[in-house]
């Protein structure tokens, strides 16, 4: 009779309660995963090879954020819809800035007007957010507190290793032959950090349109710099870097991942996969044939 009254007991008690965290897209869902493992449930905002600079939010999403303890947005302007979306829902959770820390790159006409919100595609900035995706953790669930910043240190030492793969494949490369056209001006952290220049048609966002006098400007520049390297992102449309291809005779030399990460078994389906297959495609580019 004991031991069916334990069983019963057992049976009844309430499910252990995982700590409930949404995150903006899916870089951030994946830094979530990697601190909190088995003891937090992820909700993702905006998913893999999808778009956070286009994101509609559905009551799916405003229902997560509402039941969440905590919200990890990137921050630096990435977001512009988050406040709003976090008032409507009424969510109480603890609000984490990922990139607060960050020092931010900032361009413009007077080169100080707007802020690039891309700081992960930097490692060192990487690190940053986990330990403040870490400290939240951490406040929000202080019994496993231990767990969540131990769980960091391993994650921080996989990233610098990662880093240190980066610049020494980077460092390969001739200076003269890294440069790199993109869809969208979503690798100026990258460039900055590892020595590689980046030009884009589109600016920080993928909903800016690009004039055709840019356009034409940017084609004449990879004609004249011989620019071999050119590569679509796995969120936008590659119509207008197939067209600049075209027309200057430069190889697409494949799919960056630049505001997501791929599918579960895709390429790039975590944050360190994401930073070698760009590593290797990148490099593969600028040391190859070059035009065709």
């Amino acid at each position: 009779m004991l031991a069916v009254a334990v069983a019963i007991a057992v049976a009844a008690s309430p499910a252990y309660a995982k700590l409930k965290v949404v995150a903006s897209f899916s870089i951030l869902a994946d830094m979530a995963s990697r601190v909190g493992e088995n003891e937090v449930e992820i909700h993702t905002l905006v998913g893999p090879n999808s778009d956070a600079h286009a994101f509609q939010p559905t009551p799916a999403n405003a229902k997560a954020l509402a039941d969440a303890d905590v919200i990890v947005l990137n921050g630096l302007d990435f977001e512009p819809w988050a406040e709003r979306l976090i008032k409507s829902s009424n969510a109480k959770g603890l609000v984490v800035i990922a990139s607060d820390g960050v020092k931010p790159r900032r361009f413009g006409p007077d080169s100080r007007s707007m802020i690039d919100p891309h700081a992960w595609q930097d490692l060192a900035n990487g690190e940053i957010y986990v330990r403040n995706i870490a400290d939240a953790f951490a406040k929000a669930d202080k019994a496993n507190a231990d767990f969540y910043r131990s769980n960091a240190a391993t994650y921080i030492a996989d990233l610098a290793a990662a880093d240190a793969k980066v610049r020494k494949a980077i460092a390969a490369v001739p200076a003269d032959r890294r440069k790199v056209i993109t869809s969208h001006d979503a690798f100026g952290y990258f460039g900055a950090a590892y020595g590689v220049e980046f030009v884009a048609p589109l600016g920080v966002s993928t909903e800016d349109q690009p004039s055709a006098k840019s356009v034409a400007k940017l084609i004449d520049q990879i004609k004249r710099e011989h620019i071999s390297a050119v590569f679509v992102e796995n969120i936008t449309d590659p119509r207008l870097i197939k067209q600049i291809a075209g027309e200057t005779g430069a190889k697409v030399g494949g799919e960056l991942f630049s505001d997501a990460l791929s599918k579960p078994g895709g390429e790039a389906a975590t944050y360190t996969d994401m930073f070698g297959h760009n590593r290797d495609a990148l490099v593969e580019a600028m040391t190859g044939q070059g035009h065709e």
